[in-house]
């Protein structure tokens, strides 16, 4: 299996996953022409993707989720909690996500989990093929030990490390947004994905992709420096998405 992201933040989320046969992208929080240029980027054509699968239903993982599958009549699989926000439009083939009901989209085995974040039915994504498992861990407010029991023993994983306590206490936000970013139906923090590691078989992890880093309440360096010691201090399996760079594919071996 291999997986890439095309950009990660507030602005914009899409992650690629493959098992070199079938071509699967997970949200799709960017504009219609940049998402093509994004895919192309990564050597793909829109029209090679078997699937797209929702997450959740806000912007910044939905904003081409409609446009994309009207244009190149791509399947979508969400749940009718997202389809029910209305914010998608018509989409040309829709098929239900149930949570904690597997499925599969060819030989990729996909297991959707439920997750507590701020959105009608989220679910986030383990997918298994070619012997190998990845797991799509973002937009949830804290880790609980559904979550660490649904993605554990994967070998390698894309997990949210959105905001550091501290700047965003002290950062621009207006406290409403403080207090639903930092609560247990926001995102995670750097500390809280540092806790949830080590429940996760953090040996068996091949690479770890740090994602969904805020503009305004996170820093690389910083999710790097919570993040290393879990490792003994090899840094070398941490990668941390950009929103304008995303990852490169990354092979599991």
């Amino acid at each position: 299996m291999r997986f890439a992201s095309l950009g990660s933040g507030s602005k914009g989320n899409a992650t690629l996953v493959s098992d070199g046969e079938t071509h699967l992208l997970v949200d799709c929080g960017f504009g219609l022409r940049d998402t093509e240029r994004r895919l192309a980027a990564m050597g793909l054509h829109p029209r090679q993707l078997d699937a797209i699968l929702v997450t959740h239903e806000h912007g910044d993982h939905i904003r081409g989720v409609g446009p994309l599958a009207r244009r190149h009549a791509l399947p979508v699989y969400l749940t009718p909690g997202a389809w029910a926000s209305g914010r998608m439009g018509e989409l040309p083939i829709r098929h239900w996500i149930t949570p904690q009901a597997r499925f599969a989209i060819k030989g990729v085995v996909v297991d959707p989990v439920t997750v507590p974040h701020d959105a009608r039915e989220p679910v986030q994504f383990r997918f298994r093929g070619a012997g190998r498992s990845l797991g799509v861990l973002t937009d949830l407010g804290h880790p609980t030990e559904h979550v660490a029991q649904a993605f554990r023993g994967c070998d390698a994983l894309v997990l949210e490390c959105n905001h550091d306590v501290r700047m965003l206490a002290e950062g621009p936000y207006p406290a409403r947004l403080k207090r639903r970013v930092g609560g247990n139906w926001g995102h995670l923090s750097n500390a809280q994905a540092a806790s949830l590691l080590p429940c996760l078989d953090i040996e068996r992890l091949q690479t770890i992709v740090c994602s969904h880093l805020s503009e305004h309440n996170n820093h690389p360096e910083r999710v790097l420096e919570i993040l290393t010691p879990l490792l003994d201090g090899d840094d070398s399996r941490l990668i941390v998405a950009l929103q304008d760079e995303g990852v490169a594919w990354q092979t599991i071996a």
